[in-house]
């Protein structure tokens, strides 16, 4: 699968922050898809349940699920987010940039493959 807009890059030169923006967009696209998909709700609920998994504390915890299932390379990029400095401070804020980071790298790269088994692996448990 394409990305929505197959445009070039160079991930080479993308910050880990602006991959962390992509990452963000792309991991709540993906919750949101799946809230909508599992149940019709209104969109009150819907909200509250996708903001209880995209908050730092619920990706923070979904990168300690995933760490044994990176590879050398995803290991690399996610430690390029995690460790770029950011206006937010606390281990969960650092491991969330990470984890967006990873997403934003793997998205703009067209693993879009990577990027659904990444994220099933971290929904698995979710009864939402």
């Amino acid at each position: 699968m394409e990305r929505l807009l197959p445009m070039d890059v160079d991930l080479r030169t993308v910050s880990p922050l602006n991959l962390a923006f992509v990452g963000d967009g792309v991991y709540e696209l993906m919750v949101r898809e799946r809230l909508v998909s599992l149940a019709n709700r209104p969109n009150k609920e819907l909200h509250k349940l996708s903001v209880t998994q995209v908050r730092a504390e619920a990706q923070a915890a979904a990168v300690d699920k995933l760490m044994e299932h990176f590879t050398e390379n995803e290991l690399a990029v996610y430690k390029r987010g995690r460790n770029a400095h950011t206006s937010r401070s606390g281990n969960g804020y650092h491991k969330a940039t990470g984890l967006e980071a990873l997403f934003g790298y793997l998205y703009l790269s067209g693993d879009i493959a990577r990027v659904r088994e990444l994220f099933n692996l971290i929904v698995e448990d979710y009864d939402a």
